[in-house]
Order: C-alpha cells, then structure tokens, then sequence
C-alpha cells in the first residue's frame, strides 16, 4: 500500500530542553503511564519531526502542549511560534493553562499574541497512578474549570480533552452545558484495557452526541506498544460509527509514539484502517477535519 494523502498532523509535540522547562523530561529514572520515556529525553526540533515524517507529504501539523512547566506555558507557545514563523510548522498551537486560575483571562491573552495560537489542553486524565498525584481527575467537578471553559468559549478557542474511559461520562455531562465548545477528544479516549471496552464504547458514543467535539485516533502506541491495524479495527469502527469521518483526524503522537514505532508505520496503519471509508472521508480524516477545526 502506497500512502498518498494529504496529512495535517492532528496530534504531536515539539520541545527543546534549552529554551523551556519540562519537568517529567528532565527527571530520569522514573516511569510513566506510556513507559519509560528515556530514549525521548532530548530535544525533538522541527528537524527531527521532519526527519521522522520522511517523504510523507505533511503539509500541515497541530501541536499539542506537552507537560511544560506551568511557569513556562507562555514561554513555551513564543517558542513555537518562533518555529512557526521560522520553519512553517506547527499551524496549530495548544497552549497550556491552568483554567481554574485567577488570572486565566490574562495568560489567554498572553497567549493570543501567538497567531498560531488556537485552543488549550488542560489534561483531565491519564492513568489512575498518574492522577492520583496530579489531582487532576477533579477538575471534572470543579466549578472554575467550567467556567474556564466558557472562557474559551467566549473567546472563540478550543479546547483538546484528554481523559481515561472511566471519566467521559462526567466529561459529557459538564460539556453538555456548554453545546458551543469546540472540543477534540485526544487519543480516542485513551482505551488501554480489553475489560473497559463497554465502557469506553459507551462514553464515545456519548461524547459524539456532542456536536462540535472531534475525534483524534492517535497514541495507540501508549496503550498498546504493539498496536497494528487489525488489534485497533474494533476501537477505530465504533469511533468512526460514533462520530462519522468528517469529525475524526488522525494524529502521531510523536515523539511519544516514537518509542514503539516510526512515524512511516503508523500512518500506513491509519490508511489500512481507513481503507473501507470513502475517499472524501479518508480525506478528511487525514487532513481536512484538522483544518476546518483549527481553521489552519
């Protein structure tokens, strides 16, 4: 199978160790919920993106925050902006804030200097472990996360939801007060266990009802390191069932996902998985659903 799509790369991240603080990239030693991250604990320059995509014809790509220091997220979206401005990727900027701070509506602003600036990604969930150190897991019942995302509701912003299966349900129920939200569910949901598939199934099926939320398949490698297209043809139909073509993107996760496979592999699974879907709908998957969400 020859991959000749358009790709706007839903879903990958950037970072040099010089310039901005990313604590769990500087800490060694410890594991996290994707494994061991030591081989990608160095700098990942919009070089060696473009080293890893090859000849794949990435026409334009979606940068999503990545554990940066909170100190350091403006910092972080001037830095890519300057990669935007200097290389032509990202197109796409999503920030870190704190949406439950005080001063939210100043950092928002901050960041809005940053043209490629487009939306927010405030982890909700990662793994149990994880969150139980992070707290994280409650900003779902928080009243000032809600009301931030109404600020970026306001604002015209969007907003990238990562989540485990077990928190979509309270996840729907918070945004079905805010219908107008634009929303990219991240990684699928983060399904990562055979015995939560009802779950899981159910919660996306859930989030779909949502009318302006999108789908990224992406980070199967974090959950399942030897993913292929026949292991994930159950989870990428329901997904596709759910939400239709036009409202799912694909994404690499890179340099993440790099620790299970090259950047090369995953996408030719992607086409073996799309390859029942229409042409404008393999279309939209691999490019124009990213750029009408992230109006790049």
């Amino acid at each position: 199978m020859t991959l000749t799509h358009r790709i706007v790369d839903a879903h990958h991240h950037l970072w040099d160790l010089n310039a901005v603080h990313y604590p769990w990239l500087m800490e060694r030693g410890v594991r996290r919920f994707f494994g061991d991250p030591a081989p990608i604990q160095k700098n990942y320059l919009v070089s060696d993106f473009r080293d890893d995509h090859g000849d794949l014809s990435i026409v334009k790509s979606v940068h999503v925050q990545v554990g940066v220091a909170p100190e350091d997220s403006l910092l972080e979206t001037r830095w890519l902006q300057e990669q935007s401005d200097a290389h032509g990727l990202p197109n796409a900027i999503i920030a870190f804030c704190d949406l439950t701070a005080e001063d939210l509506a100043a950092q928002l602003d901050a960041h809005a200097q940053s043209p490629a600036f487009r939306g927010v990604r405030q982890i909700v969930g990662r793994s149990a472990e994880e969150d139980a150190k992070t707290g994280t897991a409650s900003l779902l019942t928080d009243p000032r996360f809600a009301e931030g995302l109404a600020e970026l509701d306001r604002r015209g912003l969007s907003f990238d939801l990562q989540l485990v299966p077990s928190q979509m349900e309270a996840a729907a129920e918070l945004l079905e007060t805010l219908p107008d939200l634009k929303v990219a569910l991240c990684h699928a949901g983060s399904f990562s266990r055979a015995r939560d598939f009802g779950m899981w199934h159910s919660g996306i099926k859930r989030l779909a009802d949502l009318p302006r939320m999108i789908c990224k398949i992406s980070g199967f490698g974090m959950f399942d390191p030897g993913w292929t297209a026949q292991s994930a043809k159950t989870q990428f139909d329901a997904v596709v069932a759910a939400f239709g073509p036009a409202r799912i993107a694909f994404g690499s996760n890179f340099p993440v996902d790099r620790l299970y496979s090259d950047y090369g592999s995953i996408w030719m699974r992607f086409a073996q998985l799309a390859r029942d879907v229409s042409e404008s709908g393999q279309a939209a998957m691999f490019a124009e659903t990213d750029e009408r969400f992230y109006r790049i």
